[in-house]
């Protein structure tokens, strides 16, 4: 049960370390947080705060989201989403999160949506072998056979074919914070992170030796 934040992904640089050496980093703009509802084992059957980020018009959001902002004199947010915490009493309604929470933290985890890659074949999408190249070869990137005609007599669940790649959750762990600009709202880690430029990412502390 880690409080993290959520920021979205501006791009990679470099920077200078005190050696001199140069470490690839990537920036991710983090707005303070704003939580929109606090839950409880007595209310909900789990501990967890819910929290609001990047905020929209009315015309972009349901009548539940409408209604759920009003009831709590809030403004209305785009993207909602929920952080187990283990003591819930120590946050409120409309109370902000931002970068302090990482203050201490020197590895992190960061979630994202990655990058949608369209309709892939085996070759790309699992890293299967081609075929002969040769002319009178009629496989050249084909799946080949995918099961036993009589037993089983079906293709199995998991089999590994062509289908849609990417735009899938990935995690990175272990990222190194280089760099925290509060007044900026900036966080600089080390390495990249899943997603296109412009999309949200969740950050959270490792929960490794490492911290």
């Amino acid at each position: 049960m880690t409080l993290g934040v959520i920021g979205e992904k501006l791009g990679m640089t470099q920077v200078y370390d005190e050696q001199g050496l140069c470490i690839p980093v990537t920036v991710i703009k983090v707005d303070p947080l704003t939580v929109t509802q606090v839950k409880t084992v007595e209310t909900d059957g789990y501990n967890a705060i819910q929290v609001g980020v990047v905020p929209a018009k009315e015309k972009h959001l349901t009548k539940a989201q409408i209604g759920h902002f009003k009831k709590n004199n809030l403004e209305n947010f785009r993207h909602l989403q929920e952080f187990r915490v283990e003591n819930p009493a120590d946050y409120t309604v409309g109370q902000k999160i931002d970068l302090s929470v990482l203050n201490e933290i020197s590895k992190v985890d960061v979630s994202g949506k990655s990058i949608g890659k369209g309709f892939q074949g085996t070759v790309k999408r699992h890293n299967f072998s081609r075929g002969p190249m040769g002319h009178g070869s009629k496989n050249h990137r084909e799946p080949g056979s995918i099961g036993a005609g009589t037993t089983p007599g079906r293709v199995l669940k998991g089999k590994r074919m062509a289908g849609n790649m990417g735009n899938e959750k990935v995690t990175v762990s272990k990222l190194s914070v280089v760099k925290i600009v509060s007044d900026k709202n900036l966080l600089l880690v080390k390495g990249s992170v899943p997603g296109p430029e412009g999309k949200l990412v969740t950050i959270k502390p490792s929960r490794t030796k490492w911290n």
